[in-house]
C-alpha cells in the first residue's frame, strides 16, 4: 500500500476507534478482541520501507521509541476507561477524560519522534505508525478483557484514573 492509503487508514482508524470508545459498548469475552490489531499489524509489516536502509541504527530506535510510546498508550487508555458491569451480566466501558488526555500525550510524543526522525533526516514510513496504533489497540483491548474478567458480579463501575478525585460543587444562579 502507499503511504497516502496507510495515512487514511490509520486516521479512519483512530477517528472510529476513538468514537466508538466514547460512548458506553459492551465488552464480549468471547470475541475475536485481537483480530483487528494483527490485521493492521500484518498491513504494517507488509511495507518494506519502515527501517530507512541509510540510517537503520537511528530508524530501529524510532520504530521501537514508537512501539513503546503505542504499547503505553494502549495502557493507559484501558486504566482510564470506567467499565462495569450490569445485573444481567453484561460487562460495559467508556473512555474517560483522562482518556481524553492519554490519546493527546501519546498523539504529541508520536509527533515529537516524527520531528526528531526529521531533523536527523531519517525517512519515517506510515507503516511504524500503523504497527503501534496496531500495538495500542492490543494492550487496551487485553486489558480491557482481563479487567472485565475480574470486575464483580454486580454493583457499582469499576475505578479509573481520576474517580478519587474532589468534583468541584454547582453554584446555583438566582
Amino acid at each position: 500500500m502507499s503511504g497516502l492509503v496507510n495515512a487514511l487508514l490509520i486516521v479512519a482508524v483512530v477517528v472510529l476507534v476513538i468514537v466508538r470508545q466514547f460512548r458506553a459498548q459492551t465488552i464480549s469475552t468471547d470475541r475475536r478482541w485481537w483480530l483487528v490489531p494483527v490485521v493492521l499489524a500484518v498491513l504494517a509489516l507488509r511495507e518494506p520501507g519502515m527501517i530507512d536502509a541509510h540510517h537503520r541504527t537511528s530508524s530501529v530506535l524510532l520504530l521501537a521509541a514508537e512501539l513503546l510510546i503505542g504499547l503505553a498508550t494502549g495502557a493507559g487508555w484501558a486504566w482510564t476507561s470506567r467499565m462495569w458491569r450490569e445485573s444481567d451480566g453484561t460487562v460495559w466501558s467508556r473512555s474517560t477524560k483522562a482518556s481524553v488526555a492519554v490519546w493527546v500525550l501519546g498523539i504529541a510524543l508520536r509527533a515529537g519522534l516524527f520531528g526528531l526522525g526529521v531533523l536527523f533526516g531519517v525517512h519515517q514510513d506510515s507503516s511504524a505508525l500503523l504497527l503501534a496504533l496496531a500495538g495500542t489497540l492490543l494492550v487496551r483491548s487485553g486489558i480491557l478483557l482481563w479487567r472485565a474478567q475480574s470486575l464483580p458480579t454486580a454493583g457499582a463501575p469499576a475505578a479509573a484514573y481520576g474517580d478519587a478525585m474532589p468534583r468541584p460543587a454547582w453554584k446555583e444562579r438566582v
